[in-house]
């Protein structure tokens, strides 16, 4: 919470509009989260589907297209080439500004300097937040419009990865050779900047392209170039992992314990049909003309 008043993304309601200026205000409630992979890492969470006297604000939120690139997609285009990158956007709802007049719908109660035993102060968010239905695609739209604002500047290249390769608020791409992507991602940086947009925690599969960027705008996981490749240096791409140090997407399976059964083996709850088991491995689910499991 001190964060978003240090960094402006939140304001004290000013004692003079407590009672509001056009008579619409609304109160959120929030709570912290964590993310089981960032366990030191606190997240407030605003509750827009909370329902008092039976509305929220979400359902007078209209969510717009969606904007977002597919998941596939941006993985599948992520390894065409050989040199590989990976980056994240600073706090990406927040960098983009709700309307004045609509900032007393965003009120929520905490306590000046986090003061338990104080009377809570009304507070209100200047941009979007996380749990409105309306923020990522107000946050993406924004985020495509830059590129499509400055692309003359800094390049069609540059346009073309915030645009394309962006899942959300998590750049992945790669190019042919190791000055392509330096000077890619220095023009994208440059280009955000020029939007108050921050571009940082770099991962790349070269340490040569790691060598051109600060260590701050480095990954967490990232923190010796070093000793970048080896086998503990794994980064989380989009929900796969990826090993930088062999190139490659690899899976986490956490296999449950089930009975030897056929409904523990083909669980009728997922709509599977249970089939004929010949051996104790199956080799291929074929079926011939008399529909027999093969």
């Amino acid at each position: 919470m001190k964060d978003l008043l240090s960094e402006r993304y939140a304001e004290r309601v000013p004692q003079e509009e407590i009672v509001g200026t056009n008579g619409g205000i609304n109160y959120i409630p929030h709570h912290g989260v964590y993310h089981p992979k960032k366990p030191d890492k606190l997240r407030v969470v605003f509750d827009c589907s909370a329902r008092f006297k039976g509305q929220c604000l979400n359902q007078y939120l209209l969510q717009g297209p969606n904007l977002t690139n597919t998941l596939i997609g941006v993985l599948c285009r992520f390894r065409h080439e050989p040199v590989a990158f990976m980056c994240d956007i600073k706090a990406m709802f927040h960098q983009f500004s709700v309307n004045p007049e609509h900032r007393d719908f965003l009120r929520f109660l905490w306590w000046e300097n986090g003061d338990l035993q104080s009377d809570p102060v009304e507070y209100r968010m200047r941009v979007h937040l996380f749990g409105a239905t309306s923020s990522p695609g107000c946050a993406n739209f924004g985020l495509k419009q830059s590129a499509i604002d400055h692309e003359k500047e800094y390049g069609s290249d540059v346009g073309d990865f915030i645009r394309h390769n962006f899942y959300v608020d998590d750049g992945l791409k790669s190019v042919a050779t190791e000055d392509e992507a330096a000077h890619l991602i220095n023009r994208s940086k440059l280009l955000c900047q020029r939007v108050g947009l921050k571009l940082h925690k770099f991962t790349s599969n070269s340490t040569k392209v790691m060598g051109t960027l600060p260590p701050e705008e480095h990954s967490k996981g990232v923190k010796d170039l070093n000793v970048m490749y080896n086998s503990s240096n794994i980064e989380r791409a989009l929900g796969v992992y990826w090993c930088v140090e062999s190139d490659t997407f690899q899976f986490r399976i956490s296999l449950q314990d089930k009975p030897l059964t056929r409904r523990g083996t083909f669980p009728c709850k997922l709509g599977l049909r249970p089939i004929r088991v010949f051996s104790s491995r199956c080799v291929s689910r074929e079926t011939n003309t008399s529909g027999d499991v093969q």
